[in-house]
């Protein structure tokens, strides 16, 4: 589950993570309040959306103008910005062409800004272990910079037996180039980042950028928090915190039948049980000359119902060309998911090419259901033999 900077930066300092002082607004009378209560004299206006480079990005209608995170000087500058960003639609580079709308402002106080780093923390899955990422350059995405300079990335692995201690940030404190009270102030900084990624089961803590100010100190000038959907129920408070605005629909759908659905940009809508096998089945469809519209694992327990939310919410996505289904039963029963799968072919009229590969429990008693569908629904023996026939199919139907 993702969060607004706002928020993140609320959580974190409650475990003495230094941010700037900061208001959230939701109309321009509220943003030209917070600018007030901020005092000034250099206030910050941000758009807040579920997406990184605001700052670089533009309002649709407006391509040409100023982007999502503005410096100004004035209260009557933070009025003019927020009349400029709210209710209008942002596109970065993170939102694609579409952009989303900004309902929500973030007003910040200015700072003297002397260095830009980039600080990040994460489970590094080929350590296992929680890892910590620092670099001098702050202010980049961080892909770009392992793509061009990953020298310039300081990690270290922290051992669970042992937990994150000083050496661990004087060591990144050092390699970034910080000096005397700036090391000490990091070394804070950075041990409460930890306390608050593991008290609060993140999955993702981005401080981009992490700033040296003009008197040394260490500050978030962003936050991107991101955390663990499985403990949640652990953390109503941060649940609560969960803006459904910002998410995919199909995702929200999904969610409510507890299918783990993920929207793509390609054309094959995939239907799937096991994470293994439904990345095994978007590999195939790519090996084959396609492209997957989402990744879906309806899990080891599904029923019918789920199934059949699971198709509509496949179909509901307007580039999907043609569906896989690709079911290995074992727990799961053969015949179930073929039940799904007539119903909601049925329910919303099936209007694309659709492939069925079904091995395992209850298989023949599967296929027979589907055979005495009356839908034109194409058997597969294979992963191979399904892949080759769902992408033949639409290239068909084009």
């Amino acid at each position: 589950m993702n969060i607004h900077e706002y928020q993140g930066k609320a959580l974190l300092a409650k475990y003495g993570v230094s941010v700037p002082r900061g208001k959230v607004a939701f109309s321009v009378d509220e943003a030209v309040k917070a600018a007030e209560e901020l005092g000034g004299p250099v206030y910050v206006v941000k758009s807040q959306i579920h997406a990184g480079g605001r700052g670089a990005g533009r309002f649709k209608g407006n391509e040409g103008g100023k982007g999502g995170v503005r410096v100004v000087k004035s209260v009557a500058d933070v009025k003019e910005a927020a009349s400029e960003m709210l209710g209008h639609v942002l596109v970065t580079k993170q939102t694609g062409p579409a952009g989303k709308e900004v309902k929500r402002l973030y007003i910040e106080e200015g700072c003297d800004i002397a260095r830009e780093l980039y600080l990040g923390m994460l489970l590094d899955r080929e350590t296992s272990r929680l890892t910590m990422m620092a670099s001098t350059e702050g202010g980049m995405e961080i892909e770009e910079v392992a793509a061009k300079t990953p020298e310039k990335i300081l990690k270290v692995a922290i051992d669970p037996a042992v937990g994150f201690k000083g050496f661990h940030a004087r060591q990144l404190a050092y390699g970034l180039g910080l000096k005397g009270d700036q090391v000490k102030s990091a070394v804070k900084f950075m041990t409460a980042l930890y306390k608050a990624f593991t008290d609060l089961d993140c999955s993702l803590v981005e401080i981009n950028p992490l700033v040296v100010t003009g008197s040394g100190d260490v500050i978030a000038l962003d936050a991107k928090v991101n955390f663990d959907d499985n403990a949640l129920y652990r953390h109503k408070d941060v649940a609560e915190m969960r803006d459904e605005s910002e998410e995919d629909d199909k995702e929200l759908e999904a969610g409510k039948y507890d299918l783990n659905y993920i929207a793509l940009d390609g054309e094959i809508g995939c239907m799937v049980n096991g994470a293994g096998l439904a990345m095994a089945t978007m590999d195939i469809i790519k090996l084959c000359g396609s492209e997957p519209a989402n990744f879906l694992d309806v899990g080891g327990g599904a029923t019918a119902e789920k199934v059949t939310a699971a198709f509509k919410i496949i179909l509901s996505d307007t580039k999907v060309k043609g569906i896989l289904v690709n079911i290995f039963g074992g727990i799961m029963r053969c015949d179930v998911i073929a039940e799904g799968v007539v119903t909601a072919a049925k329910e919303v009229d099936l209007h694309v090419p659709l492939v069925v590969r079904l091995e395992g429990t209850n298989v023949e008693k599967g296929k027979q259901i589907m055979a005495d569908s009356g839908l034109p629904i194409i058997s597969a023996d294979d992963l191979g033999d399904a892949a080759e026939k769902i992408v033949k199919a639409v290239k068909e139907a084009a």
